[in-house]
């Protein structure tokens, strides 16, 4: 039986960390074996790439921020994701090809014919079955973000447009396997939103099976 790919996007502070772990633990409550990866990261190679594009004080240039995120995805693609698909497990993101759209393109302004094929060569064509969309306000993600505590990097801490750029884009984003949630809500309606969309999409993957 092949495997299920299974991402959660939005923009920081959204809440989709928090609802991943907890997707994870109802599929794995279901029977499932489940393998949870972030990006950038999850490799040694896309763990120094991520450090690398966050790091303030190293003040990557939009191409070069992009190219160390395509080499992360590249590299957790090949060794984490697709292996993981092969065995006919569930692989669960933090973060995709969307958040590429959102901050490279919107955010950075790049242009996304060219970064669309860089991600298509980086990922070898590779889509999520489901993609779980949290839409928050910009301003009311960086105000959670803010309130957690926790240090800003590089790209938390750009301006304010930019964030504003990236959650219009998270906000219009469509296609194939492409769900919307409303991030505004509480965390325990957030994920019972979510489970509600794993579960229709795992059922149509795997008629057989049921989730």
């Amino acid at each position: 039986m092949p495997g299920a790919f299974l991402v959660v996007e939005g923009p920081d502070g959204a809440g989709k960390t928090t609802l991943a772990k907890r997707l994870a633990a109802r599929l794995r409550h279901a029977g499932l074996t489940v393998v949870e990866v972030r990006e950038p990261g999850g490799t040694p190679l896309a763990e120094l790439a991520r450090g690398a594009a966050l790091d303030p004080g190293l003040r990557a240039s939009p191409l070069a921020e992009l190219f160390l995120m395509l080499a992360a995805r590249a590299d957790l693609v090949a060794k984490v994701i697709r292996p993981a698909l092969a065995a006919g497990e569930v692989v669960l993101s933090d973060r995709f090809d969307l958040s590429t759209e959102a901050y490279q393109v919107a955010g950075r302004e790049l242009p996304r014919e060219p970064v669309q094929a860089a991600n298509r060569l980086a990922t070898g064509g590779l889509k999520p079955d489901l993609t779980l969309v949290l839409d928050v306000p910009g301003k009311l993600g960086l105000a959670r973000r803010a309130g957690s505590g926790q240090a800003h990097d590089r790209i938390e801490g750009a301006d304010p447009a930019l964030h504003d750029r990236v959650a219009r884009a998270f906000a219009a984003a469509s296609g194939p396997g492409v769900v919307h949630l409303d991030a505004t809500r509480s965390a325990d309606a957030l994920e019972q939103q979510a489970w509600d969309a794993v579960q229709r999409s795992l059922r149509n993957l795997f008629p057989a099976n049921r989730v």
